[in-house]
């Protein structure tokens, strides 16, 4: 999949009607605009999304009460973009299990994103971190259950294969404050709505060059779950 070849519809939601008339999806109704702390967000069809989700050991408690401690001295205008920066470096720096860089783990969630591309949305550019994934996506249904699916499926897959693979999912899993059911993701996930076309490449620019940045390759194309992977191609 190129991204360059994409014909976003940026900064505004595209009103598709179904068939049958009715303007509600048939996955989950979206809540249009809505917020989550400060910053504002989207959640309606045609839409570009940019979203990143983790897993539910990635930033220990002791890093996440260090974060707000710090967060809590800077003006909370800027509070949310400081705490998504913040979290983002400790990611890279490869906390937790890391499940999600064994190949049969990454194999896995590069399937899944792939599977209802052109069902459920419009997969556009992903990158699959050992403990975090990318996703830049044009939904037709609600974010929130096209997360679940995602989630719902690869966590019971990770803990079905934990002990067969080695992935290193904690046995029992501790009950993480925020986690999913199955306690392999973090409930929670960020999402920001491409706002225009330099956005659009800024995102895309920043999901493949994201191993990159983190020292896990020498070069964007080197990475083999990412939709900018020669092998892809």
């Amino acid at each position: 999949m190129n991204p360059g070849n994409a014909k976003p519809q940026l900064g505004a939601a595209n009103n598709r009607t179904p068939k049958n008339g009715k303007a509600e999806p048939r996955h989950g109704v979206p809540k249009g605009w809505y917020s989550r702390g400060y910053l504002p967000h989207l959640d309606a069809p045609g839409t570009l999304q940019f979203i990143t989700f983790r897993l539910a050991d990635s930033l220990p408690q002791t890093v996440l009460k260090q974060l707000e401690q710090e967060l809590a001295q800077i003006p909370i205008s800027i509070r949310e973009r400081e705490r998504r920066k913040k979290i983002e470096q400790w990611l890279d720096a490869g906390l937790g299990c890391c499940a999600l860089g064994h190949p049969g783990m990454a194999e896995v969630m590069q399937q899944t994103l792939q599977i209802l591309d052109g069902e459920r949305y419009r997969l556009i550019a992903w990158c699959i971190m050992p403990n975090h994934v990318h996703v830049l996506i044009e939904p037709t249904i609600s974010l929130p259950n096209i997360l679940q699916s995602w989630k719902s499926f690869t966590g019971s897959w990770a803990i079905s294969h934990n002990a067969e693979l080695g992935l290193g999912v904690p046995v029992p899993i501790p009950r993480a404050a925020g986690a999913t059911k199955n306690q392999f993701w973090m409930r929670e996930y960020w999402d920001r709505y491409i706002r225009d076309e330099k956005h659009f490449h800024n995102t895309v620019e920043y999901i493949h060059n994201n191993p990159v940045k983190a020292g896990l390759c020498a070069a964007l194309h080197d990475w083999p779950w990412s939709s900018a992977y020669a092998g892809h191609r």
